[in-house]
């Protein structure tokens, strides 16, 4: 084997184990559970008729997440939460399964949040005080 045939083949093995890298690093994105990666338990889920708003608890935080009930093409979804006291963290943008996740330091204060798919929304009172 010559000195070519052996730098092609070393080029070809280094393009084959970055595509598998990449596809190895994209891979767990692809299967996203619809919890949208918010850490803690599921203390609330607020239903609409485009999707479902779910909060989680945790340590003081509490995080949320906006889900498509039929997830598809990339459209308008939001979610929004906001902690008595504190300003709204929001969320907002063209998706095609989830807006979020968000979180805020709530401690023991009330939360309230919103959230939005397409024509669809849901918003809460405070609430988990």
């Amino acid at each position: 084997m010559g000195r070519d045939a052996i730098r092609r083949l070393s080029a070809v093995g280094v393009a084959v184990l970055t595509a598998l890298g990449v596809l190895l690093l994209a891979a767990p994105g692809a299967g996203a559970a619809p919890r949208g990666d918010c850490p803690g338990r599921e203390v609330r889920a607020l239903p609409f008729r485009t999707g479902v708003v779910r909060l989680y608890k945790r340590e003081g935080y509490v995080c949320a997440v906006t889900v498509a009930k039929v997830p598809g093409a990339p459209r308008a979804m939001s979610v929004s939460l906001q902690a008595r006291g504190n300003r709204p963290v929001t969320d907002k943008g063209r998706y095609r399964h989830h807006a979020g996740p968000v979180t805020v330091h709530a401690g023991h204060r009330c939360v309230r949040v919103r959230g939005s798919v397409g024509d669809g929304s849901v918003g809460s009172g405070w609430i988990l005080c």
